[in-house]
C-alpha cells in the first residue's frame, strides 16, 4: 500500500473504531492495546499500567509476526502469549515505523472482522 492509501484506510479504521467503542479517534497506542486485548482472548477487564504495556507488546509481536519477525512460543500459566524474535527488525525511520504499523494494524482489522 502506498502512503496515501494507508492514511485513507487508517482514517476510516479510526472512525469505525471510535464509533464502535464510543470514544475519541484512537491513536496507534490505543489500536495496539485493542489488538493486545483481542490476542489475549480474555475479553474486557481491568489492566494495570504494566499489563497495558504488555498488551501493546503482544500486539506489536503479533503484527510483526505477519512479516516473519516473531513467532508465537506459547502461553504462560496465566494464558498470556509469549513471542520469540526470529529475525532482527530493520532500523526504520520514525515515519517508516508509523506507516508500517498503520499498514499492519489495517491488515489485522481487515483479517479479523
Amino acid at each position: 500500500m502506498n502512503a496515501s492509501l494507508i492514511n485513507r484506510k487508517w482514517a476510516e479504521l479510526q472512525a469505525d473504531t471510535a464509533e464502535q467503542f464510543e470514544m475519541e479517534k484512537p491513536d496507534i497506542k490505543i489500536m495496539l492495546f485493542l489488538i493486545g486485548v483481542q490476542e489475549l482472548g480474555k475479553g474486557p477487564m481491568k489492566f494495570s499500567k504494566r499489563q497495558k504495556e504488555e498488551l501493546m507488546h503482544i500486539a506489536t509481536c503479533r503484527l510483526f509476526s505477519a512479516m516473519g519477525f516473531y513467532e508465537l512460543e506459547g502461553l504462560d500459566q496465566d494464558g498470556w502469549p509469549h513471542w520469540r524474535l526470529i529475525k532482527p527488525i530493520p532500523n526504520y525511520t520514525l515515519l517508516e515505523q508509523e506507516m508500517l504499523l498503520k499498514s499492519l494494524i489495517i491488515d489485522y482489522f481487515e483479517e479479523n472482522r
